[in-house]
């Protein structure tokens, strides 16, 4: 596999969907894992651009609870709680006793987790998505804080993450 000069792994040019997917994937891991290396607890805790909140320990806890949503709860269908007790917090509130060393153990679980369901599976299989999840709106209005409209594509890609109409997260390929 080849490499960049700072170690994350080069998604290969030409490949099948599947190399691609997981190649993607694994730099972008790699670039946020790099990005985190050799800083201290108290650095990632330092917002980049205030006012803003976000931290790059905030977003190492946010990739966690990503990766546990997407492979484990949508594509498998399992019902888990969240990654890190969020109770009392207006989202990835950052608690004094939690550093980086854990949230980025939690973080490689949770990948490890994805990768062992979806090693076996075809890019045509799908997962379920709640309501809450697919951004259905109920007769109350969409849940507090919850600003995802079916149809967005956060990413931008209109790949890796496809809606249909009946709530389904394809792993790979549109339509079908």
């Amino acid at each position: 596999m080849t490499t960049t000069p700072d170690g994350r792994p080069v998604p290969p040019p030409h490949a099948d969907e599947r190399t691609m997917l997981t190649a993607w994937l694994d730099f972008h891991r790699a670039t946020l894992a790099l990005k985190c290396a050799d800083l201290t607890d108290d650095q990632v805790r330092l917002a980049a651009v205030p006012p803003f909140s976000m931290t790059l320990l905030g977003l190492v806890q946010h990739m966690a609870e990503l990766e546990r949503n997407w492979f484990q709860r949508v594509f498998a269908g399992q019902d888990m709680p969240p990654v890190f007790d969020m109770t009392n917090t207006d989202g990835y509130a950052l608690r004094p006793g939690r550093g980086l060393d854990e949230a980025t153990a939690a973080w490689q679980a949770e990948i490890a987790r994805g990768r062992e369901l979806t090693a076996d599976a075809s890019l045509d299989d799908s997962g379920h998505l709640t309501d809450h999840q697919s951004g259905h709106v109920s007769e109350d209005g969409p849940p507090k804080g919850c600003d995802v409209r079916r149809g967005d594509d956060p990413c931008g890609s209109g790949r890796a993450r496809t809606v249909d109409h009946g709530c389904r997260a394809r792993l790979g390929r549109r339509g079908g």
